[in-house]
This record gives C-alpha cells, sequence and structure tokens, in this order.
C-alpha cells in the first residue's frame, strides 16, 4: 500500500504543480490593462511597440508613393486626408501601449492583431481616394473597432474620475468606425468627405479634453517613453525623404545632374532632422492640458509636410534637367518646409524648457518665422530644380545655426535630455 500511496501523493502534487503553472500561465497572458493614471515612470520603448511602428513605414509609403504620382490639388488633398486617419491611427495606437499596455500575452496579441490590420491598410493606401477606397475603409473601421474595444476595456479599471471620459472616448471611436465603414458604401466624394469629418471631430476632441486640464494630465502624463515614441514616427516620415529620393534617382540612372539635385534634396530632408531634433524633439511638453494637446497635434502637420515633401522630391529629381522646377513639385516641397518649421514653433511653446528660457524660445521662433516665410519666397521663385534644393538647404541651415548661436548664449548646446531634466527638476 506504501508504494501506491507514494505513487499517488507525487502524481497528486505533480497535478497540482502543473494547474499552478497553468493558472501562472493564464495570468500572465492575459492582465488587465493599466488604468488612466498608472504611469511606469522609467519606461523604455520596447521591441514590440518598434516592431509596431516599423509596420506604419508600409502603410506611410503608400500614401507617399500616391502623391509622388499625382502631385496636384487633387492629389495633395487626398494625401492630407489618408495621412491624417493614419496618423490618428498610430497615436491612438501608441498612446494605448503607452499608458495602458503590460508586459504580458494579452499587450502582444492585441499589438500583432492591429498589425496584421495595418498591413492590409497598407495594401489599399495608395488607391484608397480612387478603386480601394471601399476596402481601405472597411479595413480602418476594423483597425479603429480594435482600438475602440481596448480602451473599452480600460473604463471597466479607471477611476470613477475618468471612467466616465474613457468610456466616451470609446464610444466615440466605435461610432467613427462604423461610419467609416459604411462609407465604404458610398460614392468617392463622400467616402473622403467622412474621412476628413472623422479627422476634424478627433482633433477637435482632443483639444477640448486639453482644455480640461486635469482630465487630460490624468490620462496622458508625458514621458520619456511616449517622447521617443513621437521622435521615432518623426524618423518614419523622415525616412519617406530618403525613399523620395531613392525613388527618383533609380527613375534616372547615370544623369549627373539628376543625382547632383538628388543628394541637394536629400540634404534638405537632413536639414528636417537637425531642425526637429535640436530645437523640439526628444523634450517633454508641460504637465498641462493644453500645452500637451498642443504639443501631440502640432505633429501632425509636422510629419505630414515631411512626408509630403519626400514625395515631391521624386518628381523633382526627374525633370533635374528642365531649366524651371515644375510648379506643383516646387511648391510642395517649398510650402512643406515652411510648414515644417511653422508646426515646430506652435510645438516648442508647449515644451518645458519654453518657460525657462521664453526670451531664446521667442527670438528663435521669430528667426524661424522668417525662415518659413523665405521658404514660400524660394517656392515662389521658378529656378532649376538643383537651385530650388540648394535654397531650401540654406534656409534650414541658417535656421539651425541661429538656433545654435542662442542656446550657446545660456549654455544648452549641444542639446541634452538630462540637462534639460535637471534644470525643470524633473
Amino acid at each position: 500500500m506504501c508504494p501506491n500511496s507514494t505513487s499517488i501523493g507525487k502524481g497528486a502534487l505533480t497535478i497540482t504543480t502543473m494547474l499552478d503553472g497553468i493558472g501562472e500561465f493564464r495570468r500572465w497572458f492575459w492582465k488587465p490593462p493599466r488604468a488612466h493614471g498608472e504611469i511606469l515612470a522609467d519606461r523604455r520603448v520596447s521591441n514590440l511597440e518598434l516592431l509596431y511602428d516599423l509596420v506604419y513605414v508600409a502603410v506611410i509609403s503608400q500614401a507617399a508613393a500616391a502623391l509622388a504620382e499625382d502631385v496636384s490639388v487633387g492629389g495633395l488633398v487626398g494625401f492630407i486626408v489618408v495621412f491624417a486617419l493614419i496618423w490618428i491611427g498610430w497615436v491612438n495606437g501608441s498612446l494605448y501601449l503607452e499608458l495602458h499596455g503590460q508586459e504580458d500575452g494579452r499587450t502582444r496579441s492585441y499589438v500583432f492583431v492591429q498589425m496584421g490590420i495595418l498591413a492590409l491598410l497598407a495594401v489599399f493606401a495608395k488607391e484608397a481616394t480612387h478603386d480601394t477606397g471601399p476596402q481601405f475603409a472597411l479595413t480602418y473601421a476594423a483597425f479603429l473597432g480594435v482600438i475602440a474595444y481596448l480602451f473599452f476595456t480600460v473604463k471597466r479599471v479607471d477611476a470613477p474620475e475618468t471612467a466616465r471620459v474613457t468610456g466616451l472616448y470609446a464610444l466615440m471611436l466605435f461610432a467613427s468606425a462604423l461610419a467609416i465603414g459604411v462609407s465604404a458604401f458610398l460614392p468617392g466624394g463622400v467616402r473622403e468627405t467622412i474621412w476628413a469629418g472623422f479627422s476634424v471631430v478627433w482633433i477637435g476632441a482632443t483639444i477640448l479634453l486639453g482644455f480640461r486640464t486635469r482630465s487630460f494630465t490624468i490620462g496622458v502624463t508625458p514621458t520619456d517613453s511616449m517622447v521617443e515614441r513621437f521622435n521615432l514616427f518623426t524618423i518614419i516620415v523622415l525616412g519617406e525623404v530618403v525613399v523620395g529620393v531613392v525613388v527618383g534617382l533609380s527613375h534616372v540612372s547615370g544623369d549627373l545632374l539628376a543625382i547632383a539635385t538628388g543628394i541637394l534634396a536629400l540634404f534638405v530632408g537632413l536639414g528636417f532632422w537637425w531642425i526637429y531634433f535640436d530645437i523640439v524633439g526628444d523634450r517633454k511638453p508641460r504637465l498641462d492640458g493644453r500645452a500637451l494637446a498642443v504639443w501631440l497635434l502640432s505633429h501632425l502637420p509636422l510629419t505630414g509636410a515631411i512626408a509630403a515633401s519626400g514625395a515631391a522630391m521624386v518628381t523633382l529629381i526627374e525633370h533635374a534637367n528642365e531649366r524651371l522646377a515644375p510648379q506643383g513639385p516646387a511648391w510642395l516641397l517649398a510650402v512643406g518646409t515652411a510648414l515644417v518649421l511653422l508646426a515646430e514653433i506652435v510645438c516648442a511653446q508647449a515644451l518645458a524648457d519654453y518657460d525657462r528660457m521664453p526670451g531664446i524660445r521667442r527670438s528663435l521662433g521669430l528667426a524661424m518665422l522668417i525662415a518659413a516665410l523665405v521658404a514660400i519666397g524660394v517656392g515662389l521663385i521658378q529656378a532649376p530644380p538643383w537651385l530650388l534644393a540648394v535654397g531650401l538647404g540654406l534656409v534650414l541651415l541658417l535656421t539651425w545655426l541661429v538656433a545654435v548661436s542662442k542656446f550657446m548664449r545660456v549654455s544648452e548646446w549641444p542639446p541634452s535630455r538630462a540637462k534639460s531634466e535637471a534644470a525643470t527638476g524633473e
């Protein structure tokens, strides 16, 4: 009897251990989302988030390719509408991970679901305002539905003061998903109008929440990892500038003037990088609802203008040997450059270090405003493509030199996150 009792006891122990292990796995795999306010101050951007962002490279690349092939008013309007949808999708997906994600299987699973939908969205993005509009609408509606559900699950764990706002936000996303899904069955012009209406409503809701400072700051607390996510998205659209140069050069292989024009256009893109990361990038916004809303929303025109500029470079390089740059691409690149500078002026006013050196920031903002006007003037001057690129590159270079000179006066050069945070007491 003893051996049998011992065997039974060991078997029971083994089963108990297995059940405990399964229970532990289930608890890890399906943790509830973090509630609003449960901020991980030392959180860093995860490998999963980096992979998530890479899918947006494909989606944005397809949208920019459509603009590169149709640099017209209609093509630009279509790009703006589609890019706004892409950007809003990225913001919602990224903020959910930043504010509510866990290191568990549930978070991973839902991220992979989003990535699968986004990969399909990229297939339909290039012709979204034409032949594949219905498919794009249905796919985007599915993506919004997933995001809406995820925010609805946050409502269940939120404190009463934020649960109501979270629930209303999830309801708005559900309604938007339904509206965009219905647009798939409507005529083209009506469909894009509904898409644009969704973007306007979302932007308006963000501004409205920004005025409700307490609710917004509890819901969206700026952290190093959040700032890093916006930096990474800016790098994604800067990559579209490189793609634009490569695509343009691939159409004119062996042409020395085209190669020179491509290199000069690439320096304009590098100028965007210098200006962004040395003036507004890698810095936290103020912990204030309005400032947070301004900081967040200013990245929409900023990143959209960079991506559109990359699309313009394709045509400019292809026409490098012409006496005058094609008017549409020339205007798009010049106005895109100006819009990048203007968006950064607005973004800078929401930064935590603006209050620490307002005089420097105001004078730099004035210099950037003048630079934006000069960039538009460069676009007005009918010039060869290479000369247009030189002019815009010089505008960005001089703006950066002005920034260097002003920051050096207060020992803020080179830029340093550690220095900025120490000075603001963070």
